[in-house]
């Protein structure tokens, strides 16, 4: 199977607030936009993509309908995470793990969109002797 495309489709009560709000804190802008549905495309990199749906909309499977994303935690790499933080905290964003460095190759901080999704902002870092060893050669941070 050749994949085309991957994003994540966040489900969700309230579409229109849950866009706005990657529009304004993260830099995406629509593609579509329809009161139950809005697929989301970065401003700065168009492979990076993600959409809303309406949780109980009638294209979901009875079962999984009425649902709220959960369980997830989105992960965004940027070239520089300290200036993201600091505009995110400005702006009042919950800071549910707070900046900092970790051995296994990352500085990152996790804060929170309005449904509760996780969202991990990332800038890898080289890791520690002991984590780089477990890295593929291709994929050694920093």
């Amino acid at each position: 199977m050749k994949c085309t495309q991957y994003y994540p489709v966040l489900m969700c009560a309230e579409v229109a607030p849950r866009a706005a709000f990657y529009t304004q804190h993260f830099g995406f802008k629509p593609l579509f936009e329809a009161d139950w549905y809005v697929h989301l495309q970065s401003a700065e990199d168009e492979g990076v993509n993600l959409a809303l749906l309406q949780r109980d909309h009638g294209t979901i499977p009875a079962q999984g309908r009425g649902a709220e994303a959960g369980g997830l935690l989105l992960n965004f790499e940027v070239e520089d995470v300290d200036a993201v933080h600091a505009r995110l905290k400005a702006a009042g964003l919950p800071m549910l793990l707070d900046l900092r460095s970790e051995e296994f190759g990352q500085r990152h901080f996790i804060t929170a969109d309005p449904g509760g999704v996780l969202i991990d902002v990332i800038t890898p870092i080289p890791p520690s002797d002991a984590f780089a060893a477990q890295f593929d050669a291709s994929a050694l941070p920093g």
